[in-house]
């Protein structure tokens, strides 16, 4: 068998250069890729979550990948129904969540590798959705770079994109790169693989597979055609000259000024110059300048529009009727907008967009510096709204489920919520208004330690104050020390952080494997030994949620098997089949039956 990485490598290959893959179903006969993808998808929460048929990570061996293996070079594999169950959004409203049997997860992560590495150098430049290197911050950071000049913004959203992705309008968007059969048979079975809620089945006679870790990037290379049309047929439509003709207002004023200034006449040269500021160097209404700048996250796009209002409107009825008539899907009358970029803000990825104009902020050579600059900032609604959490009736308060829990952990749950919004946000100019949020967190938990310890606020302030040193000097936080034996002790910290901008703060969505290697957990597994016996027969992987699931209450024994996890501190444990058996029956390991 052909190593991961140089298979990947040439398909990555030929995606670059447009070549067709004709031999695509073979190369899911290969271990290599289902070690590659078991190495990806073992530490997710959703890892030991079951599906319909109560299968889970837990128990992952060779022999699993084998049979798997087996069923694929028979094309007698069939993809199980997802269990669909119910979320709790924000707005009290829910939606649903398709969770996938392991086999199933691994086979479709197996295909989202050999997908990714053909058709990622194929996508747009544009598009930043679930793409390797690349998320919310790359696609806000093309907005501010490009977005100079802006009159309109047009907000565009698709209706229920994932669910309502055309299957037949997929499918011949993959048989054009793709000629293999075997492997669109497959891809077929997968998309008509339907779901179950409350134990009762239900067709999918549209979208991408529920809850798949590959349904992101098949919708990529759906709403690829989207990029295309805007990019070959939008852009160039309405994109056109080199720069706008000079305002002729402008240019008087401006060189009445300098004559001014030559004669002498000082106070009437800074008449003329405060004149000149008042009017755009450039004329607005250009007819020979047009410029449109296109942006896509997923379902969400922005366009950019250098231009009047009126072509703006047709720019969302050409889209619109190009997702109805091409790719079969509707535009959110609700959610697409079109906004003034001047007087109004765009909302795009939790960011607001605006362009600025100011007549004072001034350049060295006397210009404005500002006008029509692109700005993101934080919406004082998220603000708000996240700092409401922490109050009521107007007044921080503690968090009382917090209580039970040790002093470090608390510390290091309110610095994850506050570290997560600061970090998302530091593209923002005003990011300092996150100064308040600080605030407020920093009351309520110090009001959760004062009252878990029976202590006033200022008091539990003196105990656990510190400073730590930034690249902009010292700030004050929160630490708490969680002193282990024979180990180095665990600090957390609340605060601590700056609240500047910053212009090249990156977000990305995940991780990308350039370069394939094998984790810890996979050279355990291919050593074929139990880890706790030392033999050879059926060895399996025994996965456990988080290391709090080995604790063991009272003073009860603990097993030797969590003795070898907790000393390790690892959530995996290769093991034989006889020793799996006896942990998930409560039983002593073969280990520990044998006579010293």
């Amino acid at each position: 068998m052909q190593d991961a990485e140089t298979v990947l490598a040439v398909i990555r290959e030929r995606g670059k250069q447009g070549l067709p893959l004709d031999r695509l179903y073979r190369q899911l006969f290969n271990p290599e890729f289902y070690l590659l993808a078991y190495g990806r998808l073992y530490r997710n929460e959703g890892a030991m979550t079951k599906g319909v048929s109560g299968e889970t990570v837990d128990a992952m061996s060779m022999t699993k990948i084998g049979n798997t293996i087996a069923l694929l070079r028979t094309e007698r594999y069939r993809w199980t129904p997802v269990r669909r169950v119910e979320i709790p959004k924000s707005n009290g409203k829910t939606r649903p969540l398709g969770i996938p049997t392991w086999s199933d997860k691994l086979l479709q992560e197996v295909i989202r590798l050999l997908l990714e590495a053909y058709y990622e150098p194929r996508f747009s430049e544009h598009s930043h959705g679930f793409r390797p290197q690349r998320g919310c911050h790359t696609a806000l950071q093309e907005i501010a770079y490009n977005g100079t000049g802006t009159k309109w913004f047009i907000e565009g959203d698709i209706k229920g994109c994932f669910d309502n992705i055309n299957h037949e309008v997929l499918l011949a968007i993959l048989r054009e790169n793709i000629h293999d059969n075997r492997f669109l048979r497959l891809m077929v079975q997968l998309f008509k693989a339907g779901y179950c809620e409350y134990w009762h089945y239900h067709p999918s006679p549209s979208g991408t597979p529920q809850g798949g870790v590959i349904s992101p990037l098949l919708a990529n290379i759906y709403l690829d055609r989207l990029d295309q049309f805007i990019e070959q047929h939008l852009i160039p439509a309405y994109t056109r000259g080199q720069r706008r003709k000079q305002n002729l207002a402008w240019v008087r004023a401006w060189n009445t000024a300098r004559y001014r200034n030559k004669q002498g006449q000082v106070k009437e040269a800074h008449a003329w110059e405060k004149a000149a500021r008042q009017l755009p160097r450039s004329d607005p209404f250009d007819p020979d300048f047009r410029r449109l700048r296109y942006v896509r996250y997923a379902d969400d796009f922005l366009l950019c529009l250098a231009g009047p209002k009126g072509e703006a409107l047709e720019i969302k009825e050409r889209i619109k009727t190009f997702l109805r008539d091409e790719l079969k899907l509707e535009l959110s009358e609700e959610k697409t907008l079109i906004t003034q970029a001047v007087s109004q803000a765009a909302r795009f990825l939790g960011y607001e967009l605006v362009v600025q104009h100011s007549n004072t902020r001034l350049s060295r050579n006397g210009a404005r510096a500002i006008n029509g600059v692109m700005a993101l900032r934080v919406p004082a609604e998220v603000v708000r709204t996240a700092c409401a959490r922490y109050m009521q009736n107007g007044k921080v308060v503690h968090r009382p489920e917090l209580m039970g829990e040790h002093d470090y952990d608390i510390v290091q749950a309110y610095q994850w919520q506050y570290a997560g919004i600061v970090n998302y946000y530091l593209l923002a100019q005003n990011v300092g208004w996150l100064h308040r949020l600080h605030r407020v967190m920093q009351t309520s938990l110090l009001k959760t330690l004062a009252n878990k310890h029976k202590l006033s606020v200022g008091k539990t302030w003196n105990t656990y104050k510190d400073k730590v040193q930034t690249a902009y000097g010292p700030r004050r936080c929160l630490r708490v020390t969680y002193q282990r034996e024979g180990k180095e002790p665990l600090v957390a910290r609340f605060g601590g952080l700056v609240l500047r901008r910053q212009k090249r703060a990156v977000l990305t969505d995940q991780v990308p494997i350039r370069r394939p290697r094998r984790t810890e957990l996979i050279k355990r597994l291919l050593a074929d030994t139990c880890e706790l016996c030392g033999s050879y027969e059926g060895v399996q992987v025994h996965h456990i949620r988080k290391l709090a699931d080995l604790k063991v209450k009272g003073r009860k024994a603990i097993p030797g098997w969590k003795q070898v996890m907790i000393s390790r501190r690892r959530k995996t444990l290769v093991v034989c089949q006889t020793c799996h058996q006896a942990i998930h029956h409560g039983k002593p390991a073969r280990h520990e039956t044998q006579p010293a």
